[in-house]
């Protein structure tokens, strides 16, 4: 019997045939922390090892992207104490304004067939690249630093089959907003989410992270897409080319169940408060004439490169409404030189929005884009729990950087596709 890709991944790194319900010990490749979640897992691996110290510290690394630069002095010692660790170990370091953690792994380290874990619940966005990455709590994280090694259980996989063209005004994050909608928010619970079909060949990789991103949204233990001529073409673009290998689920691999999604008759969509499964049709939501006070365009869910383009598309030769804030935070550095170099920095600054460094800025709620009581933003980040960008009594709705530039140029949530028209 075949094999899907997650105990694909797995039996190759063991050298040995695994299968779903196996529980195994796994060498990891990358394990990451970032600054919200890395001096908890330090302070683990201190008590585990009686000291600051790492099996393999080319394979542990931290980012500075949540708090950075420090907006207060407990932020500040916060950073202090993990670059305190970086002098003590060894390990890798990605500074403030290189970008947020999920991006620079992607560009930098990822490759087909690793097994990636981190203290942060997005980690399976690098899965996206055929890797299997997911994220676990800052104990877990401490002993794949500590010890280089971690338990699984293999999951159990669902195949999603994508079929026919996106329509105009429609991207990957209407697909998993159309996913996480239709299964709900626990409808994949521990599983692998695998994705097939004629469509993923016109997935750029912009558009595949887009959706392994948002696997925790309906409880997932990741989403994978197979390493193909996409991801090779990626990789040679992050001068990586020689890291790529093909990967992907055998031919007669059983599945708990397979799910065929018509994209072609996708519609832009959006999540209104309070969970990312509150799924509607943005030409619905329109009709509400909602007033929106934010909009932010950025995070490992849509900060790349592809997702600024998608904005400046529709704003090039606009003006963000008056009474309407637009904050642009790209994913990592690399993503806003190249946006600097196509123009698509100054198209969004022209047009009024305040572009931020390299950084999960207003995402997570912690010191930047903060939103009043009543206040109203539209994100393309992957969660509006109510509170998460730091205001409990504030609205997040979640769309893709068309429908966000399209409510930032009408000040009200707004289907997108009578500017693509």
């Amino acid at each position: 019997m075949g094999m899907t890709l997650a105990e694909k991944i797995l039996s190759q790194k063991l050298g040995r045939e695994v299968r779903a319900g196996d529980v195994v010990i796994i060498p990891v490749d990358l394990a990451l922390v970032q600054d919200g979640t890395g001096t908890l897992t330090f302070d683990v691996i201190r008590q585990l090892m009686g000291k600051d110290t790492l099996k393999h510290p080319d394979r542990a690394m931290i980012v500075l992207d949540h708090l950075g630069p420090p907006g207060r002095p407990e932020y500040a010692a916060m950073h202090k104490r993990l670059r305190d660790f970086v002098k003590a170990t060894g390990c890798l370091l990605a500074d403030v304004g290189e970008g947020i953690s999920h991006v620079v792994i992607s560009e930098r380290y990822v490759k087909p067939g690793d097994v990636v874990v981190g203290a942060d619940s997005h980690t399976n966005t690098a899965a996206g690249m055929a890797a299997f990455a997911t994220g676990m709590g800052s104990t877990d994280t401490a002993v794949a630093m500590a010890l280089g090694k971690q338990w699984f259980r293999v999951p159990e996989t669902i195949r999603f089959e994508l079929r026919g063209s996106l329509p105009v005004g429609v991207s990957s994050k209407d697909i998993i907003l159309h996913i996480i909608g239709t299964i709900g928010e626990d409808g994949a619970v521990y599983k692998a989410m695998e994705y097939g079909g004629e469509t993923i060949q016109h997935l750029s990789m912009d558009a595949r992270f887009t959706i392994t991103s948002m696997a925790q949204e309906c409880g997932a233990k990741l989403g994978l897409f197979p390493s193909d001529e996409e991801t090779r073409r990626w990789m040679q673009r992050h001068g990586r080319e020689k890291d790529w290998r093909p990967l992907a689920a055998d031919p007669g691999a059983a599945y708990e169940r397979v799910i065929a999604i018509d994209c072609a008759a996708l519609v832009p969509l959006v999540s209104v408060p309070h969970t990312p499964g509150n799924v509607k049709q943005a030409a619905e939501v329109e009709k509400e004439g909602i007033r929106v006070d934010q909009v932010f365009l950025g995070t490992c869910t849509n900060g790349r490169l592809e997702d600024l383009q998608a904005a400046a598309q529709i704003l090039k030769g606009r003006r963000v409404a008056q009474g309407t804030r637009l904050l642009v935070y790209p994913g990592s550095r690399w993503v806003y030189h190249e946006a600097l170099r196509e123009g698509y920095i100054q198209i969004l600054e022209e047009a009024g929005a305040v572009i931020g460094h390299a950084a999960c800025g207003p995402c997570p709620g912690m010191q930047f884009g903060l939103l009043s009581d009543g206040e109203v933003c539209v994100a393309t980040q992957n969660r509006n729990f109510k509170g998460r960008m730091g205001n409990p009594n504030s609205f997040l709705y979640l769309a893709s950087p068309a429908t966000a530039a399209a409510t930032a140029v009408e000040g009200k949530i707004t289907d997108p596709r009578r500017f693509l028209a």
